[in-house]
């Protein structure tokens, strides 16, 4: 390997960066389902505390 490496000098590598498009959120029908559960979470969540202070 008497071969020295090629002299890297700094600088712009050529690449061209562009902006991600912005990706798709979730469907209608999945937020709803979401939320329907977080409903049941938040309900659930409500009744454990009122059985605890009772």
């Amino acid at each position: 390997m008497s071969q020295s490496l090629p002299v890297r000098t700094p600088g712009a590598s050529g690449r061209q960066h562009t902006v991600p498009e912005p990706q798709a959120g979730p469907s209608p029908a999945l937020r709803a389902r979401a939320e329907s559960g977080w409903v049941r979470f938040l309900r659930r969540g409500g009744s454990d505390r009122e059985e605890s202070e009772r």
